[in-house]
């Protein structure tokens, strides 16, 4: 079962790496159809690059060996910036099929937070 649980994390860790470091490196190089999407948002565009920094850093924190602490805050990072999206977009009224994307991810952050080795959590003695 555990070699199994393993398999899982880094299959769902991969895919969730992946979109969100792909949408952060979009999001800091202002990539046209990336702004066109905050636009119904109202966000400024300055913060579109701040996510997308934020982005790739918290991916990166979750990817690298050891800093579980930080590993810890990623976590969080990227699953309150999805479920940001989620809530902004309703808040917006654009409810569309934008919404979709960000709720995967924050439910693949959380499998990933859920399975991740014993060697990647604190463990409280």
């Amino acid at each position: 079962m555990e070699k199994r649980k393993l398999i899982w994390y880094w299959i769902i860790t991969a895919i969730l790496s992946f979109c969100i470091f792909s949408g952060g490196l979009a999001q800091v190089m202002q990539v046209k159809g990336v702004v066109q999407g905050f636009k119904p948002l109202g966000y400024p565009t300055y913060f579109i690059s701040l996510i997308g920094v934020l982005k790739v850093l918290g991916v990166i924190a979750i990817v690298i060996p050891k800093f579980k602490l930080l590993k810890e805050w990623a976590y969080a990072g990227i699953f309150f910036t999805m479920s940001g999206a989620v809530i902004s977009h309703i808040a917006s009224g654009d409810v569309s099929a934008q919404i979709i994307a960000p709720v995967v991810l924050a439910i693949f952050t959380v499998l990933s937070w859920y399975l991740r080795p014993t060697d990647r959590k604190i463990i409280a003695v």
